[in-house]
């Protein structure tokens, strides 16, 4: 590449960059050492193809104080873990949004697939649920009380148990990633034509009402985290298949950490998502009104602190540096 096309290709982010050094903005520290990294990526370039030019003096002018302020600003403060959930992550999160809403799509179009086989092959439900499931579910719709699976453990137990499944399947979906993301989309696969089938099953016993009111109790924020581990996964394996304009293993590298944290956010909610179910979701004879509140309030704490939060730090930190 001729060093003009260099120039014109990247100068945005080099003054973008400079800009942030020069106004001492605050901004995440691992944000900034990103940035860090790909300046000295294209200081690399520059060195390789364009040596003695001005080009390259200014990149290394610029990754040098880059050096300087990130090692001046590396001393954790005590506060750090308030830092990480309250600002670093959600204004991380943001850059992932697109990652989010393929994930939430592939997850609607296998819940679909899982429901419309359901609605047109008898067999599918079994196949997908399991004799065992099945008939002990048609026992209790006889006796009158479809939703008995949720009483039959015992509360701390069902709270640890289905706590540490959850947390495993999120992790699945995040190392699967490495898989080009194919691995990550085979776990939805599962998971979710399994949720459409279940759904379904419920429906056909006319029953769609009451296993609803009762499963996303606790399901709504379990099903929510593992769209949002499914996004991780989708970090990593888009950071293998689009390095841009960091090396491959750079970018993979970046993609890692930034599918982990993902994970790690949401293993507060998982443990909420099991609480619910081990406590709550047991409580079949709850009022409709309590049980839609409690599934509206799960609703729009995943909703606020997935999507909307980090609109809103990345308004406001755009706008500081202005």
């Amino acid at each position: 590449m001729r060093e003009a096309a260099f120039v014109k290709q990247n100068k945005d982010k080099w003054l973008r960059f400079e800009s942030v050094l020069l106004n001492n903005a605050q901004i995440p520290p691992d944000e900034l050492s990103n940035l860090y990294v790909e300046i000295t990526d294209h200081l690399s370039y520059a060195r390789t193809f364009y040596p003695s030019s001005q080009t390259l003096n200014y990149l290394n002018g610029l990754a040098s104080n880059a050096h300087q302020k990130i090692y001046k600003t590396k001393k954790e403060k005590k506060n750090r873990l308030y830092s990480f959930w309250v600002q670093e992550f959600p204004l991380e999160f943001y850059t992932y949004q697109k990652e989010l809403l393929i994930t939430f799509l592939v997850a609607a179009l296998f819940t679909a697939i899982g429901a419309y086989s359901s609605a047109t092959d008898g067999a599918f439900v079994r196949s997908i649920l399991g004799d065992g499931y099945v008939n002990m579910t048609l026992e209790n719709i006889d006796k009158g009380d479809p939703m008995a699976v949720y009483k039959k453990m015992e509360e701390t137990d069902m709270f640890l148990g289905i706590t540490i499944n959850n947390v495993r399947v999120a992790l699945y979906c995040f190392v699967f990633g490495i898989m080009l993301g194919i691995g990550t989309i085979f776990m939805l696969m599962q998971n979710f034509i399994m949720l459409g089938s279940f759904q379904y099953f419920f429906y056909d016993k006319g029953l769609l009402w009451e296993s609803a009111r009762t499963i996303w109790i606790h399901g709504t924020i379990e099903i929510s985290v593992i769209i949002i581990a499914g996004c991780a996964g989708l970090v990593v394996g888009n950071s293998i298949l689009f390095p841009k304009t960091y090396t491959r293993l750079t970018s993979f590298v970046k993609g890692v950490k930034a599918g982990l944290k993902i994970v790690i956010s949401t293993v507060p909610f998982f443990i909420v998502a099991g609480f619910l179910e081990g406590f709550v979701t047991r409580h079949t004879e709850m009022p409709d009104v309590l049980a839609i509140t409690i599934i509206a309030l799960s609703l729009g704490l995943i909703l606020f602190y997935y999507v909307i939060y980090p609109r809103i730090l990345y308004k406001k930190s755009t706008l500081s540096n202005i």
